[in-house]
């Protein structure tokens, strides 16, 4: 039960790094280098050993078995990866003489199953579309059944694979395919979930706003005894954004390397307002815009039905979409130069071939550099955007925000280059990052359907008409318009106050509406929405320094230009009743006869 005042677990996730690391049985203090290096071994192992169990069960058995979610005894199989590799004896291998704790198998396995149930999914899809595909015309027929319905761009993506199979194979194929036909075993990422493991592999607690964490480190690549394994103390401070928050466990973090060394992915359960999503009167509708991340508008319930100002805001990302653009086409260029110097590498001669491909490692390398930094630049933009929405929608006083259903979200109608750029924005991140940010001010996220919410008018659901071009939006019936996007928001929030009733909700998702009702939102002169904040300069005080004015120079400018030459110097006499001006001289005697002398020439 959610009530006023009442609060819910939540999960949320944050990174750190240790300052410090000691032995744990004789207390002598240990290089960060050598801890970097200890866990480098660590992560071989788990990702030699990962990669070689998935390429062992890279079969249509395996993903049998895990879409039926039923072991050899007729059980369901448990959500704990490493317990449902046990119950159907799938175990990791390790080379010979090579001793690894079973915790660490444990971390092995869990991150194996993982990865095989994600693409269970993909499994199924891949033989519903195969049966639907025409190797002569390259093209998949529409699902006949609504358990075969798949996202359009899934589906396309999958329809690739099935054009690149039926070239590969001249266009003979089975009736159903299973993705081990289409493609190979997925590579895995070199990292160590500790969250799958117990207190004999690694274990957390938390002293003086300190995170201490212990675990067992080998000391060589190929530890081949009980005594290659020690504990390893570490240390890392709390993050200044967790201070003070009402935090009830840590979990036990994942470790991963990266440029700096060894980086804690941690996660934590903190207590957080519920919110009661059935009671919410007053709604934010948040419109993914193609020329900015987002824009939002309000609509309340009361009595009378659903009214709205029609008054948006839009976000501001304050120029990262513009560097984020500048960033992936420069990414762009890059991916095109490596693929074009390894086609001719591919015919070059032996000499010239090694020069390209130091060309081509050079160029992946400035690729990656870019990705990086598009990834921190879409990380802040998301949770700023975030923040923001959260803001304007607790002004608001509003208890429910609706977002776009991302999954039926399709960019398509802008243009190649607008497309892909709308493609690659990180809506997902920042969805994610509004879900987290709304949970702690008790604000519920809701999806609701994308389709016609910036094409049909809020109060009558007829067509809007564009009088001003892509971005306006006008209802001559209704006589209400603006921005598509506020209008847009405007839509969306009237499906969640609709759609309340009828949510659905699955593990690890948001609350979604599937249906998009319809309900007329009248126009009113009430402010629903908050006053935007506009940003006020702080007034600094600097002193000016101290200059004599000089004769035919402005006397307000404190640093005075050059004298270009004799001329600048004569001005005419202010005429009557202009003695105020700026341009009035002192005297003009000195002048004069400098000016005479130089016509006389």
């Amino acid at each position: 039960m959610t009530g006023s005042g009442s609060t819910v677990p939540r999960q949320f996730s944050f990174t750190t790094r240790a300052y410090t690391a000691v032995d744990d049985a004789t207390g002598e203090p240990i290089g960060l280098d050598d801890v970097d290096t200890r866990v480098g071994w660590l992560l071989d192992l788990i990702a030699a050993a990962g990669g070689e169990l998935v390429s062992r069960l890279w079969h249509p058995a395996t993903f049998d078995v895990l879409a039926a979610g039923l072991d050899r005894q007729d059980r369901r199989l448990p959500a704990q990866g490493h317990v449902a590799a046990a119950r159907l004896g799938w175990a990791p291998i390790y080379p010979a003489g090579v001793y690894v704790p079973s915790r660490v198998s444990r971390v092995v396995t869990a991150q194996v199953v993982a990865t095989l149930r994600t693409l269970t999914y993909r499994d199924t899809a891949i033989m519903a579309l195969s049966a639907l595909f025409d190797p002569a015309t390259g093209v998949v027929a529409p699902p006949i059944g609504s358990g075969d319905h798949v996202s359009a761009g899934f589906a396309r993506g999958v329809q690739r694979q099935l054009v690149a199979f039926s070239r590969r194979s001249d266009g003979a194929q089975s009736t159903r395919l299973r993705i081990t036909d289409l493609q190979g075993p997925p590579q895995t990422s070199a990292m160590a979930r500790l969250s799958a493991a117990d207190r004999q592999l690694a274990r957390i607690t938390v002293a003086d706003r300190e995170l201490v964490l212990t675990v067992k480190l080998p000391t060589s690549p190929a530890p081949a005894g009980r005594a290659q394994w020690r504990r390893v103390r570490l240390t890392a401070t709390i993050p200044k954004h967790l201070h003070g928050r009402a935090i009830t466990d840590w979990h036990l973090p994942t470790l991963v390397l990266d440029h700096r060394g060894l980086l804690w992915r941690c996660a934590a359960t903190e207590l957080a307002p519920a919110a009661d999503l059935m009671a919410g009167t007053v709604a934010v509708g948040v419109d993914w815009s193609p020329s900015t991340l987002g824009a939002a508008a309000t609509v309340v319930e009361g009595p009378a039905g659903l009214s709205s100002d029609y008054r948006g805001w839009t976000y501001d990302d304050r120029g990262l979409g513009i560097k984020l653009a500048r960033l992936q086409a420069e990414g762009q260029l890059l991916h095109r130069k490596a693929a074009r110097l390894t086609r001719l590498a591919a015919t070059a001669p032996q000499e010239v071939r090694a020069q390209l491909e130091e060309k081509i490692a050079v160029l992946n390398e400035h690729r990656e550099a870019v990705g990086v930094k598009r990834g921190k630049i879409n990380r802040e933009l998301s949770f700023h955007f975030a923040r923001q929405v959260t803001d304007y929608a607790a002004d608001a006083q509003a208890q429910v925000i609706a977002v776009e259903d991302l999954t039926t979200l399709e960019t398509r109608g802008h243009g190649r280059v607008n497309n892909n750029r709308a493609a690659q924005s990180a809506r997902r991140q920042a969805a994610a990052a509004l879900a987290h940010t709304a949970a702690g001010a008790g604000i519920a996220v809701v999806s609701v359907p994308a389709r016609g919410s910036s094409a049909w008018c809020p109060g009558c659901d007829a067509p809007l008409a564009r009088p001003g071009g892509y971005h306006d939006a006008w209802c001559p019936r209704c006589r209400v318009g603006g921005n598509r996007d506020h209008i847009a928001g405007v839509n969306l929030a009237k499906r969640a106050l609709l759609g309340k009733g009828k949510v659905t909700r699955r593990r690890g998702q948001s609350p979604a509406v599937r249906v998009a009702e319809h309900a007329p939102v009248r126009r009113c002169r009430d402010k629903n929405g908050p006053t935007r904040r506009r940003p006020r300069h702080r007034r600094v005080r600097r002193s000016r320094p101290i200059v004599t004015p000089r004769l035919g120079v402005t006397p307000n400018k404190h640093v005075p230009a050059s004298q270009a030459s004799v001329w600048d110097t004569v001005k005419s006499t202010p005429p009557q009743g202009d003695a105020g001006s700026r341009d009035t001289r002192i005297s003009q005697a000195p002048a004069t006869p400098v000016a005479d002398s130089v016509r006389s020439t």
